[in-house]
């Protein structure tokens, strides 16, 4: 549910779109890069579960899915929501979306909007089998949340609330319920939400830049983003104060929870931190600011996978 995407220094311009398949423009479309967004609190509730003893593959793999399919169909109704209300324009610095190349339809893209959220609906439809209730809610709330990130005048990209609901959704939330779903019916522990903060600030981070990216054309547009309401340095701050608290929420969770400080392995990720800290600090266009992305969402893949590889084996290390 990030309306963010992960390009190289060159975005796609509208003739070399127009000559590309249209296989090829609907798979863009999709923004694969996003999808790290929705990989990693999965990666990371799987690690906790498997370090409490759990690890039911075929559940873990069905609430992948889900969290992939709400990811596509939120950023194909950003697609539809955005191009009717007039965002993306000639003028806009990152990629260009399916409906403003012109070789996607307003119908097709509704169309296969709907089918993401329909197929995200069914596959949690077999979840609820092992969760119960508390996955109904959840499946629909995302699914929900993902609608109407840019649906309608009040939608939580127009008015600036969607930094607190990335942090949400892509973090406790996204983490405690694959944790539940591999240990159902049992509430949580508390490690389980201090660390599922990590990926949803991260992912934050990212929709951070992106709105700084933005800025000028969103103000343009009335979307009232943090980056349009407080300025590009509050942007700026915003994304090294996440990436800073994701880096050091784990190691605080494994030292409280009596597990070894293996989790520690996450700073190595700090030099590339520090790196695109100095890109962040300057950086005002596309051209500046799309690497940024890229190099943050391969962060937080390799954050996730870095955890999923530590996280279980602290305990061992006590022993």
């Amino acid at each position: 549910m990030v309306d963010t995407e992960f390009m190289s220094d060159t975005t796609v311009n509208g003739t070399e779109m127009t000559m590309r398949p249209v296989w090829k423009v609907w798979l863009e479309t999709t923004r694969p890069k996003t999808l790290f967004a929705a990989l990693a609190p999965v990666l990371m509730g799987g690690a906790l579960a498997r370090a409490d003893g759990v690890f039911d593959v075929p559940v873990w793999l069905a609430t992948l899915s889900v969290a992939v399919l709400i990811q596509i169909g939120t950023n194909f109704c950003n697609d539809v929501y955005d191009h009717r209300q007039g965002a993306d324009t000639d003028k806009r610095e990152g990629p260009r979306r399916g409906l403003q190349t012109g070789r996607i339809s307003h119908r097709a893209m509704v169309t296969a909007t709907a089918a993401m959220f329909g197929l995200a609906a069914g596959v949690s439809l077999l979840l609820v089998q092992r969760g119960g209730m508390p996955i109904v809610w959840l499946a629909v709330a995302s699914i929900f949340s993902g609608i109407f990130y840019t649906a309608g005048r009040y939608s939580l990209a127009y008015t600036g609330l969607a930094d607190l609901f990335v942090i949400v959704f892509f973090g406790p939330v996204a983490v405690a319920g694959t944790y539940y779903l591999q240990l159902p019916f049992g509430w949580p522990p508390p490690e389980v939400f201090v660390v599922g903060l990590g990926p949803g600030l991260i992912a934050t981070s990212l929709l951070a830049v992106n709105n700084l990216r933005d800025v000028d054309e969103d103000r343009g547009n009335n979307k009232k983003t943090l980056s349009v309401r407080f300025g590009r340095e509050f942007s700026r701050r915003e994304y090294r104060i996440c990436m800073v608290l994701a880096l050091l929420l784990p190691p605080l969770a494994a030292a409280y929870t009596g597990r070894s400080l293996l989790v520690f392995a996450l700073w190595v990720l700090i030099p590339e931190a520090r790196k695109l800290f100095e890109r962040v600090k300057t950086g005002t266009t596309g051209k500046d600011l799309n690497p940024v992305l890229g190099g943050t969402g391969r962060f937080l893949f390799q954050y996730a996978l870095l955890f999923f590889v530590t996280w279980p084996h602290c305990a061992l290390c006590l022993m």
